[in-house]
């Protein structure tokens, strides 16, 4: 089978496996040994894939997104100017954004493919000045991983994200949930060593623990971070309470309000 260039670093690929996706489409899967990225064959099925953007089996997008709020909170708290304004790229039906600013943080919300459902008013402004941009389970559906993280780049130098990073040894399909066979989405899984040369290639610091990590050009201490992931619950009541952190809900209730009447 003849050689590919990688779609993150324009490397050459080797295929490493082959496996079945939708549970009808023959596929191959291609290793980059320079930046350390698995990819799929180019996604021709990606229509059919996203004929629904949230797949059915994503029964965790409710518990996920309440504890990566409060996750987050702890990390705007600890590493940023929690006054600023923010982003979730990639916000699917707008939970998180919804949540964050329930929380007092002024979210906007930017998803060129899902239907915003739960923050329907704040939607990304060219104009805003954007602190940090959030992205959970978003990089494992980039085809060209540089031009999305290239426009969040364009917005803002921090990005925190979520991904499961690739094992080591590489699992087999059969091995590895992660890989979303029955749905067709995941079709670009990172290691380290991938997280590592994105960092390199736009000079920034990249630090992580587990599935949750941060691109950024502040020097933050890892155990810091590891610590703020690891007790989410503490740090986010905390910090809450000692920041006086007032919920945006009712006040977004008012803005809404006043915009209908103009």
């Amino acid at each position: 089978m003849a050689e590919f260039c990688c779609r993150l670093c324009n490397s050459q690929i080797k295929p490493i496996f082959t496996s079945k996706i939708l549970n009808k489409y023959p596929i191959s899967y291609y290793y980059c040994s320079f930046c350390g990225l698995l990819q799929t064959e180019t996604p021709y099925w990606f229509d059919e894939a996203y004929k629904d953007p949230i797949n059915i089996l994503d029964t965790g997008m409710i518990s996920r997104n309440i504890d990566q709020s409060k996750i987050t909170a702890s990390i705007i708290l600890f590493f940023f100017n929690n006054s600023a304004k923010f982003l979730d790229f990639a916000g699917g039906y707008g939970i998180f954004t919804r949540l964050m600013r329930d929380n007092g943080f002024d979210f906007s919300w930017f998803d060129p493919y899902t239907q915003n459902l739960f923050a329907k008013g704040f939607e990304l402004s060219q104009f805003s000045d954007i602190e940090l941009i959030t992205c959970f389970e978003g990089f494992e559906h980039f085809v060209y991983p540089t031009v999305d993280i290239e426009k969040m780049l364009a917005i803002s130098e921090n990005i925190f994200f979520s991904t499961s990073l690739l094992p080591d040894p590489i699992p087999n399909p059969e091995q590895w949930w992660y890989y979303g066979l029955e749905h067709g989405q995941h079709i670009s899984f990172y290691s380290e060593k991938t997280l590592d040369y994105i960092a390199s290639k736009y000079r920034l610091k990249i630090y992580s623990f587990g599935s949750m990590h941060l691109l950024t050009r502040k020097k933050i201490h890892p155990v810091v971070f590891r610590f703020a992931i690891k007790h989410p619950n503490y740090l986010f009541f905390y910090f809450i309470a000692k920041n006086k952190k007032n919920s945006l809900t009712f006040s977004d209730m008012e803005y809404l309000i006043k915009k209908m009447k103009d």
